[in-house]
Order: structure tokens, then sequence, then C-alpha cells
């Protein structure tokens, strides 16, 4: 991934580690197998078992080509806890962020996982990885039922951005946040 020369500047930010024994990281390729499945098990109950994104969800290696393909992994166990894509504008996973923006798709915690602070963690590194890159804000398609993320959204400073809701598909739509990575960071 080349940074855009026309972004905006960087600006400091508070940093938030991954939990404890947890280490976020590069997907490699042994993994992706994993990836998918825990992908899959995230969105369990949010998209029909039937449905072609099911099939898209399990396709690690083609996000890990397409994308920056993190993970969350048990420090011990070496179990992928969760995982999500950080893409760039124009790329072959950008839905709804535009150019000098970052855009994260996919993001999912393993549900034995859940409220330890994955989420949280792998979200960070996409802002930390937008900032390398000078972005200016990060964008993220999420769906109305998925409300505990909504909520990690929040507390992280997106903010609703209306204007770029769209629908994939007659009975999907999908609602757009954005961070703007200029503001001062909360103290």
């Amino acid at each position: 991934m080349n940074p855009p020369g026309s972004a905006a500047a960087a600006r400091p930010h508070d940093h938030h580690p991954a939990p404890t024994g947890v280490r976020i990281r590069q997907a490699r390729p042994e993994e992706y197998e994993a990836v998918g499945e825990v992908t899959i098990a995230g969105y369990a109950g949010l998209v029909a078992s039937d449905q072609d994104y099911v099939n898209d969800l399990r396709k690690a290696a083609h996000r890990a080509e397409n994308s920056e393909l993190l993970v969350a992994v048990d420090e011990h166990s070496g179990e992928i806890l969760g995982t999500v894509a950080f893409v760039l504008p124009g790329s072959a996973y950008a839905e709804v962020s535009r150019e000098g923006e970052g855009e994260f798709r996919m993001l999912a915690v393993a549900p034995a996982a859940r409220g330890r602070g994955i989420g949280e963690a792998l979200v960070e590194a996409c802002l930390e990885r937008a900032r390398k890159y000078h972005f200016t804000a990060v964008a993220i398609s999420t769906v109305w039922d998925m409300r505990a993320a909504h909520r990690l959204y929040g507390r992280m400073g997106f903010h609703r951005a209306p204007e770029r809701d769209w629908w994939p598909v007659p009975e999907v739509e999908l609602i757009c946040y954005l961070k703007d990575l200029r503001e001062t960071p909360r103290g």
C-alpha cells in the first residue's frame, strides 16, 4: 500500500493497546481459513447462511490480496480471536471511503472472545494505519442491527455520516460512520 501524496498531515493520538495476552498483526496465509471462519462466526445472525455475502466473509485470502488483513491473536494459544480488513480508497474492498480516507471492512470478533476489547483494538489498529498514510478520516459501513458496533464506534469518536448510507442490494441498507482524524484527540 502506498500512501497518497495529497492527504493532510496526521495528528498526535491516544494509543489503545491490545488487551493483555492479545497481539494485533497481519494475517498469515496459513491462518486464512481460520480467519474466514471467525469472520462468519462474528456475523452469525446478521446475514442469512444462504447469502452470497457469507462466501465473501469466508474469502480471507482474497481480502489479504486486496487489503491489509489484520488479526487479533491469543499470544498463548495462537487462536484467532478477531479480524478486520483495512482498505485504501479506490481499492477492491473500498465502499464508502473517498480520496484521502481509509476504511475498514468485515470487523469480526469470535463470539467467545467478545467483551475483551478486541474489537476496539482492531479498530485502533486501523486508525493507526490511516494516520501513517496521513489520511484525514476513516469510514465504515455497518447495518442497523449491529448495535454493539455502533456503541464502539461512538466511543471511539466516529460520527454517523448518513449522506454516505447506501444499499448494496435492495433489501440491505448499509449505514456509514466516519471518524475525522484531524480532530483533536480527547484527553
